[in-house]
């Protein structure tokens, strides 16, 4: 009876990896939304390896380092007319925040991105 429970559970347990395995490939090749809600909902979904492979290099990166050691810890990415507002215009500018691989914050500017964030829309990535 124990060895028929440990068999059961061992299935059980492949058959779920299985499932997350496959839920996460579909999600690895889904495209980013460039809509402006859409692209907040799902973007911490994405590494910067997958954000670069849609959109191309940044136009702009800003990298925080550890001191003495290099290491980057978090990055400022700008974008420039990838997302759109509501109403189908553009951004201008899309100011990525990263905390190392992850975003945690998005910005959508209606300027170049020198300006800063205040003349635009800022969201807080929600957390999964």
């Amino acid at each position: 009876m124990k060895y028929l429970v440990f068999v059961w559970l061992l299935i059980a347990q492949m058959l779920l990896i299985q499932t997350a395995t496959a839920d996460e490939a579909v999600s690895a090749k889904t495209a980013i939304p460039t809509m402006e809600q859409d692209f907040v909902k799902s973007i911490n979904r994405f590494s910067k390896a997958q954000i670069i492979e849609q959109f191309g290099e940044p136009a702009k990166a800003d990298d925080v380092k550890v001191k003495g050691t290099g290491k980057v810890v978090a990055s400022i990415w700008l974008y420039h007319f990838i997302n759109t507002a509501e109403d189908g215009s553009y951004y201008e500018t899309t100011e990525l925040d990263f905390i190392d691989d992850k975003v945690v914050m998005v910005a959508f500017l209606k300027n170049d991105g020198s300006e800063g964030a205040e003349t635009g829309q800022q969201y807080e990535v929600p957390v999964k």
